[in-house]
Parts: structure tokens; sequence; C-alpha cells
């Protein structure tokens, strides 16, 4: 159990505390002594202030032990340490976490991992409709057991939900039940606008290495609209949300590029044959050293 009132002869050792850190640091560069702190039985860090320009707030940390029963203190070890208010780099984040949407630009491309939770295989080849489906056997069968006949009147008159697998449920689907939809000349108008907002021609779609038709983050849309168009379901998309046409393209295309895995450092090569000396003085101490051997 470590205790909480430092070890005496440790805390006294102020002196052999500083001489490590001036050794571990360049000369000058150790601070005043802050605080003395008991890492465990007959084991305590002593802590100067730092004061290199390039470290403002760090502190030398320089840990001395001593044996049981030993009169004698040793050196543990000595490290640079931010203090409270110490200048740190900010923490740094991965580029998929800072990536925000509207990021990307013209000619930008965002990797897509290979096992990316928003997309999933696509057709597996097999010919069985789903069950939901029209043309299912389930669906038929419903069909048949239901009534097939289409409620007349605004949609305010139906007192019920059509039943499932009815043609009021396929026109419902169909968007036919509402009271008016839109012309073949509201139709045209809605897609000059959408294809002159996300089309072929805009600058992200002359820079994208392909097209919306083959990117797996295209939500196909009904209607005779769905064939020229759909929506961007790619959260970091610049047109995420929107309807977009199939010629549409950006970086974020789910097949564009795939993520590279990060490659496997080599192996340290340490020589340990040889030793190469580092000098901890400074040539203005040098100078002065030649100087003092010149008087004398």
């Amino acid at each position: 159990m470590r205790s909480r009132t430092p070890d005496r002869l440790c805390a006294e050792a102020v002196e052999l505390a500083r001489t490590a850190a001036e050794e571990a640091a360049r000369p000058g560069k150790i601070g005043e002594h802050v605080e003395v702190a008991a890492d465990g039985d007959r084991v305590v860090t002593h802590y100067f202030t730092c004061e290199d320009p390039g470290y403002r707030g760090w502190r030398w940390a320089v840990t001395v032990a001593r044996a049981s029963r030993a009169k004698v203190v040793t050196l543990d070890e000595t490290v640079l340490l931010p203090g409270p208010d110490a200048l740190l780099a900010p923490e740094w984040v991965p580029w998929s976490e800072r990536l925000r949407p509207g990021d990307m630009g013209p000619g930008d491309l965002l990797p897509t991992e290979a096992d990316d939770l928003r997309l999933e295989p696509g057709w597996t080849g097999e010919d069985a409709p789903p069950p939901n489906s029209a043309v299912s056997q389930e669906m038929a069968e419903l069909a048949e057991a239901e009534d097939a006949e289409v409620s007349a009147g605004p949609p305010s008159a139906q007192p019920v939900a059509p039943a499932r697998g009815s043609l009021s449920a396929v026109a419902e689907e169909l968007g036919m039940r509402r009271a008016r939809v839109l012309s073949r000349y509201g139709l045209h108008t809605a897609a000059d606008r959408w294809d002159e907002t996300h089309g072929a021609k805009t600058p992200m779609a002359q820079a994208a290495p392909a097209s919306c038709v083959s990117c797996g983050f295209l939500v196909p849309i009904g209607g005779s609209l769905g064939q020229a168009f759909g929506i961007c379901g790619n959260e970091f998309g610049p047109a995420d949300g929107h309807v977009v046409s199939l010629s549409y393209g950006c970086g974020g295309h789910s097949e564009a590029a795939v993520m590279p895995k990060p490659p496997r450092p080599a192996p340290p090569v340490i020589d340990e044959t040889l030793v190469e000396p580092l000098s901890l003085r400074t040539p203005d101490d040098e100078d002065a050293d030649a100087e003092d051997l010149g008087h004398s």
C-alpha cells in the first residue's frame, strides 16, 4: 500500500534531483522546486519547473528512492511531464472522424472501407422474388382473398387503410389515390431543376470518378422519375438527402476508392555494437572552458 506521506530522506534529496534534472536538460533550463509527491514506500518524485520556452507549463519529474533500512537515496528516473497549465498539442483525431458533411469538394475522393456498415451486397443472383414482392406467391394469394376494388372518392373519404395486397394498396403505393398528381409538365420541370443542381454538368459530377447509377449509396425512387433520378444516402457526400441524377457523381462513390490497409512497419534495426557520443554541453560552455584554461 502506498504511503501518503513522502519518505523524509527522499524528500530531502532535492539537490540530487536537481542535479539529475540538469543533466537531462540543458543548463539553466531548470527552474524552482515546486512539488514533492510520494509514489510509494520510500519512493518520491520531485517536480521542477521547465524554463524552456518550447515547453511552457511543463515540469521535470525526478523520481528518487532508497532501499529498506538504507540511508542512501538513489536516482530512479528523470522525465519531462506536462503540468496542469502545460501547452499541449490537440488530441489526434482520425480523418474519418474529422470529416463532416459538406467537406467534400470537386475532385476529392472519399475512401470506402470494404466492411462499411452502410453498404451491403446487391443482387445475389437468385430469381425467386422476395416475400413482400407483388409477384410472390404469398402476395398473390392475399390479392385473391381480399377485395380488389379501388375505393372511390377522395383520400378523406377512405375509412381505413387498404388491405395489403389489394389494388387499393397498390394504387396507394404508386401514389394514385391522391386527389391530384403531377402532370407531365410538372414532372419535366422538376426533372430540369434537379438535373441543374445535381446533374452531369455540375463541377462535382465532372470531377467524380464514377456516376451515381453504380453507387451503393443511391436510394432508388419509384415512378417515372426513378428512371433518371435517385436519392443520395451518403452522409459525407455533398448531396446527402437530395434527389440526384443517375449521371451525377462525387468523390464519395462507394466503389471509387477502397480504404487501403495501413502498412505494417518494418521491425526496428538496432545496432548495439556502436555507441554514439552525445554532448550535453553547449558551444558557449566549451568556449568558456577554453578561456579559463588560457587564463590559467
